[in-house]
């Protein structure tokens, strides 16, 4: 029984093509116009954002055309000016700052300890998971009163309470960012011998850098919000104290404009902080290796 042999299939045409010329390809890289500049500018788009927030502001109180209830954005500036040059609002504002970067500082350098414990050992996990579940929601204000019995109508019962707020928001967010470190990552550190420090440092911080950076600003927030809280209940105290003491006396002497003020220097604060120093961290870190967009 003879085979049909498939016929073989027709040959391709073949075919030249001419290389096009430079110019008719198009722009393959052109200067961005002025607007997609400003568009694609992150401080430019916050900047407006801002202005907008700061209008409907203006609009709203005028509106409502109540000084006592809203200040105007203009009034509120004018007092910010005033309190600065003639009042105390600077050197209120300085006081906080020394507290709160003394109760932050501790309060990171607390939460490193641990999160390092229980990353090397099992009883300093169990340690942490077990202080953070009974800590960390707790109100850190709820403390004051025993802080006040403990060190007295003094500093050291703020500094208390802002470590509190500080620590437990660090510790969990570093520990649940070393917890998501592939164990790819963690057995090439260990190949290479590295233990203890070493280890921490070389493989967990900068894989979980990310989680880190976001648990330092969660703390920023948080020492932020207890240090005024605090501040109101300790100035009314003591007769003294920073930026919550002086929103205190302002509001006691119906002086909203100047609340106002004060509030709007810890808001001024916080962006100047973000842009400077967290944005700063970032872009030269997770976003420098591609680990964050």
């Amino acid at each position: 029984m003879s085979h049909t042999l498939a016929a073989d299939p027709p040959p391709r045409p073949e075919y030249e093509r001419t290389p096009l010329a430079v110019d008719s390809i198009g722009e393959i890289v052109r200067d961005l116009s002025w607007r997609e500049r400003l568009t694609q500018n992150a401080l430019f788009r916050r900047i407006v954002i801002l202005l907008v927030l700061a209008a409907a502001w203006q609009i709203y109180a005028t509106w409502l055309d109540n000084e006592l209830m809203m200040p105007k954005l203009s009034t509120t500036l004018v007092a910010l000016w005033d309190a600065l040059t003639n009042g105390t609002l600077l050197e209120r504002t300085l006081l906080s700052l020394q507290v709160l970067v003394t109760g932050y500082a501790i309060g990171v350098a607390a939460a490193g300890i641990l999160v390092s414990l229980s990353a090397t050992t099992q009883i300093g996990n169990d340690l942490l998971s077990t202080l953070t579940a009974m800590f960390n929601p707790l109100p850190a204000i709820a403390l004051l009163p025993l802080a006040l019995l403990w060190f007295g109508l003094g500093l050291p019962s703020i500094v208390f309470v802002i470590v509190h707020s500080v620590l437990w928001a660090v510790a969990l967010n570093t520990h649940s960012g070393f917890q998501s470190v592939s164990e790819t990552m963690r057995m090439a550190g260990q190949t290479f011998g590295l233990r203890g420090v070493r280890y921490i440092f070389g493989i967990l911080v900068p894989a979980a850098l990310p989680a880190i950076v976001s648990g330092l600003k969660i703390g920023w927030a948080f020492a932020w919000r207890t240090l005024i809280a605090a501040e109101l209940v300790f100035g009314a105290s003591s007769r003294s104290g920073g930026l919550g003491w002086f929103i205190f006396e302002n509001r006691v002497a119906l002086e909203t404009p100047y609340v106002f003020a004060g509030l709007l220097t810890v808001i001024l604060i916080g962006l100047a902080i973000e842009s400077l120093v967290f944005r700063t961290l970032e872009i030269h870190t997770v976003r420098k290796w591609g680990m964050q967009r």
